[in-house]
């Protein structure tokens, strides 16, 4: 994600955000700990719901913003019919989570689980990452 965006994109943005928020059925509480924003008081949820205030424009928001778009994404593409589908999934115990579900990774973890959640849901982005790291290995073994 770019590092600055004008108020109404940035508006634009973060309704879509807390869109996909709500499409997972979470408490106002929820999408303030997904989105790191625990200062935020649960009843000024509105204002982002609404597009009428911008979700700040932080890196760790950024990176926040990026991995729930990507897991939404992700899921419309493993589940191209089913709303119920993509909830479930979020809300089923995973082997790869230690029996945990996906969406208690993302709230426990912050930043780190929502990047986990993404690896396991979309393979493209788990491929690059694979990539990224491989290549970060391969420099350092010859430095």
């Amino acid at each position: 994600m770019e590092n600055e965006h004008s108020n109404e994109k940035m508006l634009i943005i973060t309704g879509k955000v807390i869109n996909y928020l709500d499409q997972w059925q979470l408490s106002a509480e929820e999408i303030l700990n997904i989105l790191g924003l625990p200062e935020i008081k649960p009843r000024h949820l509105s204002h982002y719901r609404k597009a009428e205030k911008p979700l700040p424009q932080t890196p760790e928001v950024y990176q926040r913003i990026d991995h729930i778009v990507g897991i939404a994404d992700a899921l419309r593409t493993t589940f191209p019919f089913s709303d119920k589908m993509r909830l479930m999934w979020l809300r089923k115990p995973h082997r790869r989570f230690n029996r945990k579900t996906p969406l208690s990774v993302i709230l426990d973890e912050g930043v780190n689980g929502l990047m986990r959640v993404r690896i396991e849901v979309d393979c493209a982005y788990g491929w690059a990452i694979g990539d990224a790291m491989n290549a970060a290995a391969k420099s350092a073994s010859k430095g």
